[in-house]
């Protein structure tokens, strides 16, 4: 039989009656001789409201409070888990990250993992117990309560898989697998039986919010076989692999549709075209702790460029804020904004062994009229930067000329 750990989201025990589910759930794989263990996330919504009360406070509270304050969610939906499972003769053990000793750094509210003591969490399974531990959260080396940001608990799934060599991380959450785009959109999407870390690593950076980009990222790294299955029903899910090759099927050349709302531009107009004008704009921009995403520098003209990037929405005005001190210092004409933006990307493995993606891509947006204003591109990726009210059509026009509303043939499309 195999080692499961298998992971549950807010809305999976969102309530007494769904945390009782979820036991009935572990009982059923335990009967079976599976070695599991549990990590659960806070129950829906709770999270917010701790993080609530904390601004009644403080408007802006104190990381390193704030951490031990949102980590008591997860600790009572262990609990409450572990007494359903008692429930129903099972013997399980619940843990706090700290009492694993899943250590990280000291970064309150977005912690990284640096190793796991899986010691204890292996007498248990020899003991035949079910091992139940509270996702997204750790401990730091001065025995600070961390968490790990939001979506924590997917990667400590995905971490205390790979430290335990389990065969398999399953991720129980509220959709049966990774769709091929988002089904409120596209009512013509589809589940993939499979899909491989990159092009889920890709998925999740342009807006898929199926699992946390850092899990995928773990997954991928520790070689950690990864599923997404629907909590409260049945069925194969999504299987996230290392392998491209499938002997049985050829490689589909788009296997989905990302796209991303949370985007705003930015642009720097009239910059002096001179070596080293790009850092000087973009370098205040990351030492605000902005991120960027797309950018594009258009081609000189009378000595003088424009220098347009892409940040989240949120970040739009402090970006501006900052550039335009800067563009005081070197002489630009004006820095302008719009948040009226969105970010479509169409991704696939497939794309590296075919041509005219590209050309597919911009022809199929051209025939619904949506006006491209800025592209990046990776080995994998095609994304472009478009007026938000296209955003669903885009979304719609591009899934068709992929073909993927086509029927599945063994799962995936073929190219």
């Amino acid at each position: 039989m195999s080692l499961l750990v298998q992971k549950y989201g807010g809305t999976s025990v969102g309530s007494i009656e769904r945390i009782e589910q979820v036991a009935e759930k572990v009982a059923g794989f335990r009967a079976q001789g599976h070695d599991i263990v549990v990590v659960v996330s806070a129950m829906s919504g709770e999270t917010n409201r701790l993080i609530g009360l904390a601004q009644q406070i403080q408007e802006t509270p104190d990381p390193r409070e704030l951490d031990v304050l949102v980590s008591t969610g997860e600790q009572v939906t262990i609990a409450l888990l572990c007494m359903a499972l008692k429930k129903r003769g099972l013997d399980a053990r619940s843990y706090t990250g700290g009492q694993v000793r899943i250590l990280t750094d000291s970064s309150f509210t977005k912690a990284r993992i640096q190793a796991i003591d899986e010691e204890n969490m292996r007498a248990d399974l020899k003991l035949g117990r079910v091992v139940v531990v509270a996702g997204f959260q750790g401990v730091d080396e001065h025995g600070n309560i961390t968490t790990l940001g939001r979506g924590g608990s997917d990667t400590t799934g995905v971490a205390l898989a790979a430290a335990l060599k389990a065969d398999e991380c399953q991720i129980y959450t509220d959709v049966d697998g990774v769709y091929t785009t988002d089904p409120r959109v596209c009512e013509r999407a589809r589940r993939l039986e499979k899909i491989t870390f990159e092009e889920m690593l890709e998925m999740a950076s342009q807006g898929s919010k199926v699992l946390q980009i850092r899990s995928v990222e773990f997954a991928g790294k520790y070689k950690v076989p990864l599923r997404v299955l629907h909590s409260f029903k049945e069925g194969p899910g999504t299987l996230i692999t290392l392998d491209e090759e499938d002997s049985t099927m050829e490689q589909p050349i788009v296997s989905g549709i990302a796209f991303n709302r949370d985007e705003a531009k930015v642009t720097v107009a009239g910059v002096p075209d001179t070596p080293g004008v790009a850092a000087k704009i973009l370098a205040p921009v990351g030492e605000a702790n902005i991120e960027v995403d797309v950018i594009v520098q258009n081609v000189s003209a009378d000595g003088t460029t424009d220098l347009t990037f892409t940040v989240h929405k949120n970040d739009m005005n402090k970006a501006v804020t900052v550039l335009e001190s800067v563009a005081k210092e070197i002489g630009a004409r004006e820095v302008r904004s719009d948040d009226k933006v969105a970010k479509v990307s169409i991704v696939g493995v497939g794309m590296r062994s075919h041509a005219g993606v590209a050309s597919r891509m911009f022809t199929a947006l051209a025939e619904d009229r949506i006006n491209i204003q800025m592209i990046t591109t990776s080995e994998i990726k095609i994304s472009v930067i478009i007026d938000e009210r296209y955003l669903e059509l885009a979304v719609r026009s591009l899934h068709t000329a992929f073909g993927l509303d086509a029927e599945p043939s063994e799962g995936r499309v073929r190219g």
